[in-house]
């Protein structure tokens, strides 16, 4: 698996299963969530623009397989599924891509593919999400049917939705999952992105929820700065929590605010850059991180399997990639031609005077 971190980088392997652990089929939609951002880039010509117009086409016509019935890839996101109401996450991590890459997983599809692609995604209706961040999955999913289908359930949408924003925010741009507060990254797997696709997509149906996407995006860009410098001088950050094996996933809160373009802009975007880099390279390169035929093992640094989680089949470890959002902004964004720079925990042990670190009060 390969993971170049500037311009001349290659994507990552679309591989998804490895030995010791169960294999589990449906796990690519995390996959196509992660790199979604990249293909939609759409082909160049020059190295990476061939490769993003190979892996746009590979991503695709996985999808269409995945989803037509008969197939001998189709994934059933119904009750059929011996996993149960874990196909409502990987619908959910189906509906993200979609959103993300539309000209590239949406567009090129006929009728029939597409219809095929929809009934997917109703399909995992049928599935009750618990009460924490699954909530914002049949969310995902919605917004997603809404865009493509102009087909929606309000009320699968809207209570998650204002559970978190009105709810279960916990304050300085963190949210509880559900009720409770635990120390992890789902603010980063999940709560922050989804939210703002999902507030997105409001915002151009005109529904009211989009009220909130002002401060949603707000949170999100102190959890990003929160997440920046979390990064330690040399390039490694707390691996605290659930879900601990999706390594560099739980910088997801701080890439996709880059995506979006919403960095702070106390933030030099040279060395958030350099911050990244540095920690994808310590964890893709540590010994251990790959098995002898290539498939990431469990760990967040090498191979750990103490480490997993019981609902960490092989293939859900290349969530991970959603860590790589920023890798959608095109070569000549800023965010690639700012200089480099030192992010702010080198600047700190440095000894250089930086601005005291300020919560973000009174959003609620």
């Amino acid at each position: 698996m390969r993971i170049a971190l500037d311009r001349r980088r290659q994507p990552a392997r679309l591989r998804c299963r490895g030995p010791r652990l169960p294999r589990g089929r449906a796990y690519p939609r995390r996959t196509l969530a992660g790199v979604a951002p990249w293909i939609e880039l759409g082909p160049s010509d020059d190295t990476e623009g061939r490769l993003r117009a190979r892996f746009g086409d590979l991503a695709r016509r996985t999808l269409i397989n995945a989803t037509t019935p008969g197939a001998k890839d189709f994934m059933d996101f119904g009750p059929a599924r011996q996993a149960g109401n874990q196909a409502l996450v990987e619908a959910a991590y189906l509906a993200q891509a979609l959103l993300r890459a539309p000209k590239t997983l949406w567009e090129p599809l006929n009728p029939e593919q597409r219809a095929n692609v929809l009934a997917a995604l109703r399909t995992s209706r049928q599935h009750k999400p618990w009460d924490n961040n699954w909530l914002l999955f049949p969310a995902i999913v919605e917004s997603a049917l809404w865009t493509y289908a102009d087909d929606f359930q309000p009320d699968r949408m809207v209570g998650g939705v204002n559970k978190f924003v009105r709810e279960w925010y916990r304050g300085d741009g963190t949210y509880g999952d559900g009720s409770e507060v635990y120390w992890d990254y789902y603010n980063s797997y999940v709560m922050h992105p989804m939210l703002l696709d999902i507030l997105t997509v409001c915002r151009a149906k005109g529904h009211p929820l989009a009220e909130h996407y002002d401060r949603t995006l707000v949170r999100a860009q102190r959890y990003a700065a929160v997440l920046e410098r979390l990064i330690s001088p040399e390039g490694t950050f707390p691996v605290v929590g659930r879900s601990s094996t999706y390594r560099f996933g739980g910088l997801q809160g701080l890439t996709h605010i880059i995506l979006i373009d919403k960095l702070p802009d106390y933030i030099a975007p040279g060395g958030a850059r350099g911050a990244i880099n540095a920690v994808v390279r310590r964890m893709i390169e540590a010994p251990g991180t790959f098995d002898a035929q290539g498939w990431l093992e469990a760990g967040a640094v090498g191979r750990q399997l103490a480490m997993r989680d019981h609902y960490n089949n092989s293939g859900a470890l290349y969530i991970t990639l959603i860590g790589l959002s920023h890798l959608g902004l095109p070569p000549d964004a800023p965010f690639w031609t700012a200089p480099a720079a030192p992010w702010t925990q080198q600047r700190i042990w440095a000894g250089e005077d930086v601005p005291a670190d300020r919560p973000l009060k009174h959003h609620r």
